[in-house]
């Protein structure tokens, strides 16, 4: 019993930001992750590697060793291990620390820690944000709903792109060699109906920058398509906004319960016991 207190009060403070010792715990677990991630960034400049190169090589493995520590305490404290290891956070956990063990057979794995940068986005529980995360699950509930209409437009502008490349080859093909090909001519008109113009093919006759020219402006027509859709089915899918708690389910250790849940929306489990 005594044990399974220690679980229930180590629980709380790992997954949860609702007391103050589980915000001080996620508030030290970011800085630690950013200096981790500065630590990375710096040992990839060769100045710095060779001025501070063991100190780094230190950091970085204590470092290593608090994250699995913490990462072990976490499959511990879950009634379902393999649920908290399988999902998002679990999986990014522990891509944060493979890369160290890798890099004792792998020369340079190590540079691959960076995606510890994906663990920041535990700033939304810990600063209670939970509206930022009701606002992510409607958006992605108008992407997938909008998905049908979005491919359907990938597929317009793909034929449109593929039009567009194949005129412009024929009015530039013989006389610039940047438009050797109808694919080369196809690249380009993508570069230019996206608005990113690279610039490392440009058209020279008068017909061809003519053709340029409306094919710049229709990008930004373009552009707002999708926008459009996906905006549309936001409104039309708008749910009520309510208050969720940083509060993790013990059994699928999966989080956005409501602030008055009892059990878990996702497995049923009870969130308090």
């Amino acid at each position: 019993m005594a044990q399974r207190s220690i679980r229930d009060r180590v629980h709380e403070i790992i997954f949860e930001a609702d007391t103050p010792e589980g915000k001080a715990f996620d508030v030290s677990l970011l800085l630690l992750i950013c200096f981790s991630i500065l630590v990375v960034m710096l040992e990839s400049s060769e100045d710095w590697n060779q001025t501070y190169g063991t100190a780094f090589y230190y950091i970085e493995w204590l470092l290593t060793i608090i994250f699995t520590v913490e990462y072990v305490l976490r499959l511990w404290v879950t009634i379902r291990p393999w649920s908290y290891a399988l999902s998002f956070y679990g999986i990014v956990d522990i891509l944060a620390i493979l890369p160290s063990y890798l890099s004792l057979l792998v020369p340079n794995s190590q540079y691959f820690l960076i995606i510890r940068i994906l663990r920041l986005m535990r700033i939304f529980r810990i600063f209670k944000l939970g509206q930022y995360l009701s606002e992510g699950d409607q958006l992605g509930r108008a992407i997938i709903s909008s998905r049908n209409k979005i491919l359907v437009f990938l597929f317009a502008v793909t034929i449109l792109v593929i039009i567009i490349g194949s005129v412009m080859y024929l009015i530039e093909g013989g006389s610039n060699d940047g438009f050797s090909s109808i694919p080369r001519a196809v690249y380009w008109a993508i570069v230019t109906i996206t608005t990113v113009g690279y610039g490392d093919i440009t058209p020279q006759t008068k017909i061809g920058q003519f053709l340029s020219a409306v094919v710049m402006i229709l990008g930004y027509a373009i552009i707002a398509v999708p926008t459009g859709i996906v905006t549309s089915e936001m409104v039309a899918g708008k749910d009520k906004s309510h208050q969720l708690s940083t509060q993790s389910c013990r059994y699928c250790s999966r989080e956005g319960h409501s602030a008055d849940a009892v059990f878990c929306k996702y497995c049923g489990g009870r969130l308090n016991e």
